[in-house]
């Protein structure tokens, strides 16, 4: 049995406005420039469109908007982290999240990682699986399978309109 304070866990962390974040590296396949989607109709506000990543169309996501924060534009330093979520029906599926910065990569020590307060912070907090308290504040971790639930993911189209 291992011990829980000698396990890492290492991360991209990156920045959403003056909030700092991390993935675990794991599900991060790669990192981008930023650049626009092409739109995809009636989709969530959240959904910026799709990607061309190496042929593949891949979701772009406006992560500030999914995490409740005012959308904004891109500057120099945003990019496009590509992940990999496993969905609630264990199908794969690969997405681009938008942020304003990429900071590091690091690893934390499961000791280090502390419970997920109920209050206090600004999203909700089912979308995080603790906080890393550093020198320079604290790290939320993100859990993008609980960010992107099947449900959001689903493909389903908008129901058809009819003529009155």
């Amino acid at each position: 049995m291992s011990d829980r304070g000698t396990e890492a866990v290492q991360a991209v962390v990156f920045a959403l406005g003056s909030e700092t974040f991390a993935i675990p590296v794991t599900m991060v396949r790669e990192i981008l420039e930023h650049r626009p989607a092409s739109r995809v109709p009636e989709g969530p506000a959240w959904l910026l469109g799709l990607l061309d990543v190496r042929g593949v169309a891949v979701p772009m996501i406006d992560l500030h908007v999914r995490m409740g924060f005012a959308a904004v534009e891109p500057t120099v330093s945003t990019c496009v982290l590509v992940i990999e979520v496993v969905q609630a029906d264990d199908r794969p599926a690969t997405l681009g999240l938008v942020v304003d910065r990429v900071m590091d990569v690091v690893s934390f020590a499961m000791s280090e990682i502390g419970e997920t307060p109920e209050i206090g912070v600004r999203w909700r907090v089912d979308y995080l699986t603790g906080f890393v308290r550093r020198d320079d504040g604290f790290v939320a971790l993100l859990d993008p399978a609980r960010l992107f639930a099947s449900e959001d993911l689903a493909t389903t189209p908008p129901p058809l309109r009819t003529a009155a």
